[in-house]
């Protein structure tokens, strides 16, 4: 049976490193959402331009591609603050106030940990594709570190949005898991 969390999005309180990364994640979101309307108009664009103007594309469907996967990278953050990725609730809900807040900080330390890795890796491939100037293998030939960017800028927007949840859960300004006591 489905049902509404009852999670709230981050809060900041009067904090200026949490309120500043809570910025951040905003930007994040709303250039995400500008990835996305830009990747829709391109593809308007080319439905025109092939099916009206019976011509060729070029770059539109590689642009499309790269854009959808960077507004999924460096969106992340913005949706960590909202609480929207996937979680389930139950556990914490079950448990009480203290053990809540421990599993808390363990989870987020793993998701730290791990998202640490992941933008590790992604700036050594970023790099990678810059240093050796890799180009797609398409007629368009985009070089592949500007869409490979989104790796480690996305992964570092992300963990600065983690490491800014665990400190609001450390420092009592947010509740673990968002859940407010009923």
């Amino acid at each position: 049976m489905a049902g509404h969390s009852s999670a709230a999005a981050a809060h900041a309180g009067n904090n200026p490193f949490l309120r500043a990364v809570a910025a951040i994640s905003t930007l994040a979101g709303w250039i995400s959402a500008a990835m996305i309307v830009a990747a829709v108009a391109i593809t308007c664009q080319m439905i025109f331009v092939r099916f009206v103007l019976n011509g060729s594309t070029v770059w539109q469907t590689e642009a499309v591609i790269y854009l959808v996967i960077s507004a999924t990278l460096v969106g992340l953050p913005y949706v960590q603050r909202l609480r929207g990725h996937v979680n389930v609730d139950l556990i914490p809900l079950m448990l009480p106030k203290p053990l809540r807040k421990a599993l808390a900080i363990l989870t987020l330390s793993a998701s730290i940990a791990i998202v640490a890795i992941m933008l590790w890796y992604g700036f050594e491939y970023w790099h990678f594709a810059w240093a050796r100037n890799w180009h797609s293998d398409t007629i368009w030939g985009v070089r592949l570190w500007i869409p490979y960017l989104s790796l480690p800028v996305g992964f570092a927007l992300f963990l600065l949005q983690l490491i800014a949840d665990l400190v609001a859960v450390i420092l009592k300004v947010d509740q673990p898991f968002g859940l407010e006591d009923r």
